[in-house]
């Protein structure tokens, strides 16, 4: 620990790593969220009343998703931000707004499909679409209202560094850290515990019923496993480095150095490129228990390979796939 001067980070990671990160993700996030959105109007009514959540997680996905080519062009000309103040505050809102619009839809399929799975006949009748908008209105109120309080942070800093900061700038990083633990208690860890115990105790429940159709069985054990996997690769990293690397800052502003700092720094940008995974990921959460789009990604997945093989034996010839389907 160094108690009078801190070393200046070096940011040419965050240019060299964010910016593939953001095209490869509006590229890929751009056509699941297309192809997810043509599958819920072909099975709307097979989905149910959680057909308004999916749609809502689709909306936020494609709204961040608009953002990413700004931010592309931000990060590779040096962290120069072009595109003026007002903008640059609404480019970090859409970014909320779709990471804890995921959060709170997501929660909201989990929760309705408890209730449909464990408690049935309680709530027959009562599950109306009617009562979906309303509470998709109500999501996305309360994720406005938790992340309204970041747009009053500086972000451009008067643009004199040119930078637009994902939190603030250094003279407010205090009063940042606070309202970023707070904002990750009520947006993150609440939802997830509610997620997590849904699909936890409905995994009981089922497991205790042998009448249970195992088919059942088997798609909420899968999505829960998703779940976990999108839980721990994109949103955890990201909220527990976040504050770390807050912390970091504040530390460093006091002049109080740890050798972790860097690496907490390093990990924090690899987490932001993690966690917009989450909008070219959430389609395959909310639609995997369909049949029709499970043997459409197979054949997706079959194209795949079928070209992946002409082209590794273009000179010596391949043989089509569709000769020896049959074996599969």
């Amino acid at each position: 620990m160094n108690n009078t001067s801190c070393p200046q980070v070096n940011f040419a990671f965050e240019h060299r790593f964010l910016p593939l990160v953001f095209i490869s993700v509006f590229i890929v996030g751009l056509a699941a969220n297309g192809w997810g959105l043509k599958s819920l109007k072909l099975n709307w009514k097979k989905l149910g009343n959680v057909s308004v959540f999916v749609l809502n997680l689709s909306l936020a996905d494609i709204l961040y998703l608009l953002t990413l080519p700004f931010l592309m062009v931000y990060y590779v000309m040096g962290s120069k931000w072009i595109f003026g103040d007002t903008f640059c505050k609404i480019t970090r809102f859409c970014f909320n707004l779709n990471l804890y619009g995921s959060i709170g839809f997501l929660t909201c399929i989990s929760v309705y499909r408890y209730l449909a799975i464990v408690h049935p006949m309680r709530v027959m009748g009562r599950l109306t679409v009617t009562r979906s908008v309303a509470i998709s209105i109500m999501v996305w109120l309360l994720v406005s209202v938790q992340s309204l309080p970041d747009m009053f942070y500086t972000k451009t800093f008067g643009n004199e560094s040119g930078k637009c900061y994902d939190t603030t700038s250094k003279r407010y990083v205090e009063d940042y850290l606070n309202y970023s633990l707070g904002w990750t208690l009520t947006g993150f860890c609440v939802p997830f515990l509610i997620t997590l115990g849904c699909y936890g105790h409905m995994i009981v429940i089922l497991c205790r019923k042998d009448t249970t159709d195992k088919v059942l069985k088997q798609r909420c054990l899968r999505l829960l496993l998703i779940l976990i996997i999108l839980f721990c690769v994109c949103y955890i990293p990201y909220h527990v480095l976040r504050n770390l690397n807050l912390w970091s800052r504040v530390l460093s502003k006091q002049r109080i150095c740890y050798e972790w700092s860097k690496g907490v720094y390093i990990a924090h940008q690899i987490s932001r490129g993690l966690v917009c995974l989450n909008s070219a990921l959430n389609p395959l959460v909310y639609l995997h228990g369909n049949d029709d789009i499970s043997a459409q990604l197979r054949e997706l997945l079959q194209r795949a390979r079928q070209m992946s093989c002409c082209s590794f034996l273009s000179n010596s010839g391949c043989v089509p796939v569709a000769q020896t389907a049959d074996r599969d």
